[in-house]
Protein backbone atom coordinates (compact mmCIF):
# COMPACT_ATOMS: atom_id res chain seq x y z
CA UNK A 1 0.00 0.00 0.00
CA UNK A 2 1.35 3.40 -0.95
CA UNK A 3 0.68 6.21 1.45
CA UNK A 4 1.66 9.85 1.57
CA UNK A 5 4.07 9.29 4.42
CA UNK A 6 5.85 6.43 2.62
CA UNK A 7 6.39 8.70 -0.39
CA UNK A 8 7.51 11.53 1.91
CA UNK A 9 4.54 13.66 0.98
CA UNK A 10 3.62 15.84 3.90
CA UNK A 11 1.06 18.52 4.29
CA UNK A 12 2.77 21.81 5.19
CA UNK A 13 2.48 22.68 8.85
CA UNK A 14 0.58 25.93 9.24
CA UNK A 15 1.23 27.67 12.51
CA UNK A 16 -1.14 30.26 13.74
CA UNK A 17 0.08 33.68 14.72
CA UNK A 18 -0.79 33.65 18.40
CA UNK A 19 1.10 36.76 19.37
CA UNK A 20 -0.97 39.20 21.38
CA UNK A 21 -0.06 42.81 21.63
CA UNK A 22 -0.97 44.62 24.80
CA UNK A 23 -2.23 48.17 24.58
CA UNK A 24 0.82 50.27 25.23
CA UNK A 25 -0.37 53.06 27.45
CA UNK A 26 1.77 55.30 29.57
CA UNK A 27 -1.25 55.90 31.80
CA UNK A 28 -1.86 53.13 34.29
CA UNK A 29 -4.39 52.98 37.06
CA UNK A 30 -3.01 53.62 40.54
CA UNK A 31 -3.48 50.97 43.20
CA UNK A 32 -3.41 53.29 46.21
CA UNK A 33 -4.78 56.73 47.03
CA UNK A 34 -1.24 57.96 47.71
CA UNK A 35 -0.24 57.16 44.13
CA UNK A 36 -3.39 58.80 42.76
CA UNK A 37 -2.93 62.02 44.73
CA UNK A 38 0.36 62.66 42.91
CA UNK A 39 -1.50 63.08 39.59
CA UNK A 40 -3.80 66.11 39.21
CA UNK A 41 -6.20 64.19 36.93
CA UNK A 42 -6.74 61.46 39.52
CA UNK A 43 -7.00 64.09 42.26
CA UNK A 44 -9.78 65.78 40.22
CA UNK A 45 -11.60 62.43 39.81
CA UNK A 46 -11.39 61.81 43.56
CA UNK A 47 -12.73 65.31 44.24
CA UNK A 48 -15.66 64.74 41.87
CA UNK A 49 -16.51 61.46 43.61
CA UNK A 50 -16.44 63.08 47.07
CA UNK A 51 -18.60 65.97 45.86
CA UNK A 52 -21.13 63.55 44.36
CA UNK A 53 -21.32 61.55 47.61
CA UNK A 54 -21.88 64.72 49.64
CA UNK A 55 -24.42 66.11 47.15
CA UNK A 56 -26.43 62.86 47.23
CA UNK A 57 -26.42 62.71 51.03
CA UNK A 58 -24.82 59.27 51.01
CA UNK A 59 -23.81 59.43 54.66
CA UNK A 60 -24.17 61.53 57.76
CA UNK A 61 -21.62 62.23 60.47
CA UNK A 62 -22.41 60.80 63.89
CA UNK A 63 -20.66 60.82 67.25
CA UNK A 64 -18.26 57.95 67.84
CA UNK A 65 -19.52 55.73 70.65
CA UNK A 66 -17.95 52.58 72.12
CA UNK A 67 -20.55 50.44 70.33
CA UNK A 68 -19.88 52.10 66.96
CA UNK A 69 -18.35 49.83 64.36
CA UNK A 70 -15.90 51.77 62.19
CA UNK A 71 -16.16 50.68 58.57
CA UNK A 72 -13.07 50.92 56.39
CA UNK A 73 -13.02 52.14 52.82
CA UNK A 74 -10.93 51.87 49.69
CA UNK A 75 -10.44 53.93 46.56
CA UNK A 76 -10.92 52.13 43.24
CA UNK A 77 -9.46 53.76 40.12
CA UNK A 78 -10.32 53.08 36.49
CA UNK A 79 -9.46 54.78 33.22
CA UNK A 80 -12.54 54.90 30.99
CA UNK A 81 -11.62 54.61 27.32
CA UNK A 82 -13.38 55.45 24.09
CA UNK A 83 -13.92 52.82 21.40
CA UNK A 84 -10.72 53.90 19.63
CA UNK A 85 -8.67 53.31 22.81
CA UNK A 86 -8.09 56.94 23.71
CA UNK A 87 -8.72 58.12 27.26
CA UNK A 88 -12.26 59.32 27.87
CA UNK A 89 -12.07 60.14 31.58
CA UNK A 90 -10.57 59.14 34.90
CA UNK A 91 -13.01 57.44 37.26
CA UNK A 92 -12.48 57.13 41.01
CA UNK A 93 -14.88 55.30 43.34
CA UNK A 94 -14.89 55.34 47.12
CA UNK A 95 -16.18 51.97 48.31
CA UNK A 96 -16.70 50.67 51.82
CA UNK A 97 -15.54 47.37 53.13
CA UNK A 98 -19.10 46.36 53.84
CA UNK A 99 -18.28 42.86 55.07
CA UNK A 100 -17.69 44.42 58.52
CA UNK A 101 -21.15 45.97 58.76
CA UNK A 102 -23.84 44.72 61.12
CA UNK A 103 -27.52 45.06 60.13
CA UNK A 104 -29.51 47.17 62.57
CA UNK A 105 -26.32 48.62 64.06
CA UNK A 106 -24.33 50.03 61.13
CA UNK A 107 -27.24 50.38 58.70
CA UNK A 108 -31.00 50.17 58.78
CA UNK A 109 -31.94 50.06 55.12
CA UNK A 110 -30.42 49.09 51.80
CA UNK A 111 -30.98 50.44 48.33
CA UNK A 112 -30.85 48.48 45.11
CA UNK A 113 -31.28 50.43 41.88
CA UNK A 114 -32.74 47.40 40.10
CA UNK A 115 -36.28 47.40 38.76
CA UNK A 116 -37.98 44.03 38.88
CA UNK A 117 -40.11 42.92 35.90
CA UNK A 118 -43.21 42.65 38.10
CA UNK A 119 -42.88 46.34 38.99
CA UNK A 120 -42.77 47.31 35.31
CA UNK A 121 -45.84 45.15 34.60
CA UNK A 122 -47.71 46.73 37.51
CA UNK A 123 -46.94 50.29 36.38
CA UNK A 124 -47.91 49.49 32.78
CA UNK A 125 -51.11 47.80 33.94
CA UNK A 126 -52.12 50.86 36.00
CA UNK A 127 -51.27 53.19 33.11
CA UNK A 128 -53.37 51.16 30.65
CA UNK A 129 -56.33 50.86 33.03
CA UNK A 130 -56.38 54.64 33.52
CA UNK A 131 -56.05 55.40 29.83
Amino acid sequence: MITKSKNYIQKPLQKLNLHAQLHQSAKVEPTTAAQALKDPQWRQAMSEECNALIRNGTWELVQLTPSTNIIGYKWIFCIKRKSDGSTDRYKARLVTKGFNQRPGVDYFETFSPVIKPITIRLVLSIAISRG
